[in-house]
């Protein structure tokens, strides 16, 4: 029997196994009625005007909306940090939906490997490349989220400023920005708010949103904010000086990038060649190329220029990376 007839054989089942787990997750959703009636409830105690709660009722997040799929995931290692990156990235995501998506995307990848009449060892590489897909988009949200969020601060604390100048509490002024600021860092200090709301602790509640938001700037406000709840002093004066230091680091880090881009430019360029000139020759003269993955001392050379390739992406980066 074709060894690519078992490998399809798996794949069509382990898609059907994922889409039957989504619609049994979907169907068993642990968030009922009764704590939407509850959420609602506690809305119109603080007088939220009917939008939606920053944090949830309870504290500990769900790996699954299942809760026999929640423990299984318990026991797999690393599974806490996958849903440490997905809180950062501000994605409502479960860590379970987000690894049935990367085990569909390596299906996929394979089942793209096998019409291709790739060799199997290529329909595994392309199949590894398609489940990094999904965790490297999902890094790309957290950095943007992030760059969002630094971007706003400091008039985020100009506005925490002025506030207390003219007289306001400080939750009150963290309520001001949840109100006014635009989306994602209005939806942080809204989650502060509700958390002391609901009787947390200001410092645990600024040391979570450090949490959920791995900013250096950020941190720099909560470490103020807590030293100065300690210590006294005044916390109008060194919100603007904060405000006014992020500004200067986000303009020298602008400048840096402007002249950084050049190379970073050439990194894409020289590492997208190799693949693009392949993939035209493949087109054209599929034989020719085959017996880079099929003869063994053509598969040498292959590992041989991913590592080079990789060294040379690494150097690259270390060059064009410089931190404000």
């Amino acid at each position: 029997m074709d060894y690519r007839l078992i490998v399809f054989g798996l794949c069509v089942f382990g898609a059907v196994a994922l889409l039957v787990w989504g619609i049994y997750s979907s169907v068993h959703n642990v968030k009922g009625e009764q704590a939407k009636r509850v959420a609602r409830r506690l809305r119109n105690a603080i007088g939220d005007d009917g939008a939606e709660l920053a944090v949830s009722i309870t504290k500990d997040r769900m790996l699954s909306r299942d809760p026999d799929t929640h423990r299984l995931l318990l026991h797999i290692p690393g599974i806490l940090l996958l849903d440490q990156v997905l809180l950062q990235s501000g994605r409502s995501w479960t860590a379970a939906r987000l690894l049935a998506i990367i085990a569909i995307a390596a299906v996929c990848g394979v089942v793209l490997g096998l019409v291709l009449r790739l060799p199997f060892s290529g329909a595994l590489v392309l199949g590894l490349g398609a489940a990094c897909l999904p965790w490297w988009e999902l890094n790309r949200a957290k950095k943007r989220r992030i760059t969002r969020i630094e971007l706003l601060l400091p008039e985020a604390l100009d506005m925490m400023s002025r506030a207390m100048k003219a007289g306001h509490a400080f939750p009150t002024a963290l309520k001001m920005v949840a109100d006014e600021m635009p989306m994602p860092l209005s939806m942080e200090f809204r989650a502060v708010f509700d958390e002391v709301n609901f009787g947390i602790s200001m410092p645990d509640a600024l040391m979570g949103m450090a949490q959920r938001v791995p900013s250096a700037d950020l941190r720099y406000f909560v470490v103020a904010v807590l030293i100065q709840r300690e210590t006294g002093g005044n916390l109008t004066e060194l919100l603007a000086s904060i405000s006014a230091i992020i500004r200067d680091r986000l303009r020298l880090l602008a400048q840096v990038r402007v002249m950084s881009a050049e190379g970073k430019m050439s990194a894409w360029v020289l590492g997208l060649l190799p693949f693009g000139v392949g993939g035209i020759m493949f087109v054209l003269n599929r034989e020719f190329l085959t017996i880079l993955f099929v003869d063994p001392q053509g598969q040498r050379l292959l590992m041989g220029a991913a590592g080079m390739m990789l060294l040379g992406f690494l150097v690259i980066r270390k060059i064009t990376r410089i931190r404000i």
